[in-house]
């Protein structure tokens, strides 16, 4: 498996921009996390940046799900119940409503990965709990 660290800020994706200080939703990050919101808001698209270390809390996706598309870079993403999945550019992942889960950067790598929300009548988000620390910190 390729080596996708990334390091530096400088090295993130040359096509997907890094966005904002994701400051909306920084009550639910551990860590800085950057926003881009691609195309307009029926779209329900953004890159999402997160520096080394950095991932969401568990969180659920009431009626729609969400769809992960990575970009650029490292990270993590785990359904509650089962071992977290390692990530890299290019891996896709399709999370069903009503799944309990986190993803995020690794320890040492910056990640990117576009977000789509899956539409849904009356879809909504439940913020839950942190990552653990130290369940986090076990994974390589």
């Amino acid at each position: 498996m390729a080596d996708d660290t990334i390091t530096s800020e400088r090295d993130l994706s040359p096509i997907f921009p890094k966005g904002d200080p994701n400051d909306a939703y920084a009550q639910y990050f551990i860590g800085q996390s950057y926003l881009a919101p691609l195309g307009d808001a029926q779209l329900g698209a953004s890159n999402v940046t997160f520096e080394p270390g950095c991932r969401n809390n568990w969180h659920v996706h009431h009626k729609g799900g969400q769809v992960l598309i990575c970009v650029a870079g490292r990270g993590w993403y785990q359904e509650w119940g089962k071992d977290a999945q390692e990530l890299h550019p290019c891996d896709v992942v399709s999370i069903p409503p009503e799944v309990k889960h986190w993803h995020g950067s690794a320890r040492d790598s910056w990640f990117q990965h576009i977000a789509l929300a899956v539409p849904a009548e009356g879809a909504s988000n439940e913020w839950l709990e942190p990552v653990d620390d130290e369940a986090y910190n076990k994974l390589a």
